[in-house]
């Protein structure tokens, strides 16, 4: 079975050249040779390297570096900032770089309408340049049941089951409450959705047997096709080793061995139009 995250991070340590202009919760570094490591280490084949917001906002210089020394392992996703009046022309250029598979709104980082013009440009370039947007919306599934109806033409991937995920322990008392405005982007056919940082939801330890109810819904809702596996490592490190992010979908879990491969790389192949070659 080939096994394909559909979110990581790789960051430097904090310096001159590529300064931290935010916090991410995780290690001081997680170079691009270290997340290969850990892949390696927990049988992943592939991930898609997402650049982080929290550290370099709108810059994916160090994604594209990992990705020169990496470009078998990796398919390279960054954020785009619906605020500049280029970010048409921005998503066009990146979408020609080799092993780029997508781009990525934060809707939930604005406070604006979802009528915003600039996510109007975001969305339809998506379209424009055949690659996926993929879109924090936690907090604001209303916001993105509205732009994906407006752009049906546009790929579209929801970050982290739409759930907002805590970056510290405790878990939330009802951590799933958001589920049923998250059932209906289902009926939206070009959006699919991310199971990524899921485990940081469970109350219980491996192998977080209280997530399956509710990512149950998930699945029959949007049918495995639409579903992708994925950990948000290394935000999740406060509450699970990588190993078994991976181990609670592959060795656990009511889904059968079809599903399972669906999940864990197969719908991502499809929706992304990649796939990794693994050495």
């Amino acid at each position: 079975m080939l096994v394909i995250d559909s979110q990581v991070h790789a960051y430097e340590q904090n310096n001159r050249k590529r300064p931290w202009l935010g916090q991410l919760q995780g290690p001081d570094s997680v170079t691009g040779t270290e997340m290969i490591e850990a892949m390696d280490a927990a049988r992943v084949d592939g991930a898609l390297l997402v650049s982080p917001y929290n550290k370099y906002r709108y810059d994916g210089s160090y994604a594209l570096e990992v990705h020169a020394e990496y470009p078998n392992r990796f398919g390279l996703i960054k954020p785009f900032n619906p605020l500049s009046e280029s970010v048409s022309e921005e998503i066009a250029e990146w979408a020609l770089i080799p092993g780029v598979v997508g781009a990525r709104l934060m809707l939930s980082s604005y406070e604006l309408e979802p009528d915003y013009p600039g996510f109007d440009r975001v969305l339809q370039q998506g379209a424009d340049s055949n690659i996926p947007i993929n879109v924090m919306c936690s907090g604001k599934l209303d916001s993105f049941h509205k732009l994906a109806s407006r752009h049906p033409n546009t790929r579209l991937v929801v970050d982290h089951v739409g759930l907002t995920q805590p970056f510290m322990p405790p878990v939330p008392p009802n951590p799933f409450e958001d589920i049923p405005s998250v059932l209906e982007l289902a009926n939206l056919d070009n959006v699919a959705i991310k199971i990524s940082g899921a485990c940081t939801l469970s109350k219980f330890p491996f192998p977080f047997n209280d997530i399956w109810e509710p990512l149950g819904k998930v699945f029959r809702a949007f049918g495995l096709e639409r579903c992708l596996w994925g950990t948000d490592w290394t935000r999740a490190l406060e509450f699970l080793s990588y190993e078994e992010g991976v181990d609670a979908f592959v060795e656990s879990g009511p889904l059968t061995e079809t599903e399972r491969q669906l999940l864990m790389g197969q719908s991502l192949m499809k929706i992304y139009n990649w796939s990794p070659n693994s050495t």
